[in-house]
């Protein structure tokens, strides 16, 4: 899409052609396309039905907002969740911020919760008909000025306002997980933390050698999901690595780097969510369980009692049989167990052609958990419990 095109998109002459895109039961159809064409040129029409498809994608995201969002399918797939962005906004808010620049902000997901914390928002964005549609996301509460965000910041910044970043992860090929292929440069990004409040948006995979020394590193899992690391810095940011879990607020820091005491298979199971295992905070959720690990390395944690916690899922371990595929494939016939999960860490097996290998067939449902141990190579059958 290109400006002109986004201009007359957002404009008034388009609501009757998105409402009739709207209404379309299937808007990526061919049908949908021919019915929009009879009454607007191609490219308008491709442009509304497009929007069509990105909102409904989009509810996941954004809730009833979607509907009326304008969005490119770039801006949406890099979108933070609107969960994540009102954490990101309260967080900017209680460390004083007031005025906060967005460079890079895409189709506008933070701005919008940024102006929703009350904070002044000046918005940058390189791709001039993306910067076009996060204007009429975020009407006249904010400016987004269409710019490279490395020929702006100086400028926008000399003020004293605190600044987020989430440099693009897309490259003519698709997405791109280099941290070398970020827009704007990682190194520019995260230099602008140094002496301000900020925050920079990286993807979770973020290699620890890419986080400056200094800022606060904090891993965010929303509803079970591990979606971003972000870094920040200002007062009262001492550093350190920290889980955070949404839409709860829960956090664990993960203190001190320490080993996890290892031990034997217990009557509890503990899986730590995503975020626990990136922010290296382990030992820290061993410690408050009073737990161990079945190897180094290994993200179980084993413990004799059940304490109640939102950083992991906990299962009781009803048996233990050795890790035979011979042996397993009997007790899956012998009870019965058609719907087999499987869980797998620190074993070469791939959890779907194992599941096939042991024919399950039946009415019951059963939990298979595949672990290296003290002991050797152990299958558990655990029970998932509910909180």
């Amino acid at each position: 899409m290109d400006a002109e095109l986004a201009r007359w998109l957002v404009s008034p002459q388009a609501e009757a052609a998105l409402a009739e895109a709207s209404s379309q039961p299937d808007p990526g159809s061919l049908a949908a396309a021919t019915a929009l064409r009879r009454h607007w040129p191609p490219d308008q029409a491709a442009a509304v039905l497009t929007q069509a498809v990105l909102r409904r994608r989009a509810v996941a995201k954004f809730g009833d907002r979607a509907a009326g969002l304008f969005l490119t399918p770039d801006g949406l797939e890099q979108a933070t969740r609107a969960d994540v962005a009102r954490w990101r906004a309260d967080r900017f808010r209680a460390a004083g911020a007031r005025t906060v620049v967005d460079l890079g902000c895409g189709v506008g997901a933070d701005a919008l919760a940024l102006l929703d914390a009350g904070l002044e928002v000046v918005a940058v964005e390189a791709d001039p008909a993306t910067a076009v549609l996060a204007q009429a996301n975020l009407g006249d509460g904010a400016t987004v000025r269409c710019a490279d965000a490395v020929d702006v910041a100086d400028e926008l910044l000399g003020g004293g306002a605190a600044v987020f970043a989430d440099p693009a992860r897309r490259t003519a090929a698709g997405r791109t997980w280099r941290v070398a292929d970020f827009s704007p440069p990682w190194e520019f990004v995260t230099g602008l933390l140094a002496g301000r409040t900020g925050c920079v948006k990286a993807a979770p995979g973020l290699p620890s050698g890419f986080i400056p020394d200094g800022v606060a590193t904090t891993w965010v899992s929303h509803r079970g999901d591990l979606v971003e690391a972000s870094l920040w810095s200002g007062a009262g940011e001492p550093g350190g690595r920290t889980a955070v879990l949404l839409p709860s607020g829960e956090q664990l820091d993960a203190g001190e780097r320490r080993d996890t005491a290892v031990g034997p298979v217990g009557r509890y199971l503990h899986e730590p969510d995503p975020a626990v295992i990136r922010a290296g905070a382990l030992a820290t959720l061993a410690g408050l369980l009073d737990a161990r690990c079945p190897q180094p390395g290994i993200a179980y944690l084993f413990s004799d009692g059940v304490a109640a916690t939102p950083f992991a899922t906990t299962f009781e371990v009803l048996e233990e049989h050795p890790f035979d595929e011979a042996g397993l494939r009997r007790w899956v016939r012998e009870h019965g167990i058609g719907v087999l999960e499987i869980k797998v860490r620190g074993l070469d097996v791939d959890p779907a052609v194992l599941r096939r290998r042991l024919r399950p067939k039946g009415r019951a449902a059963a939990t298979l958990v595949l672990t290296p141990t003290p002991s050797g190579s152990r299958a558990l059958v655990v029970r998932r419990l509910i909180a």
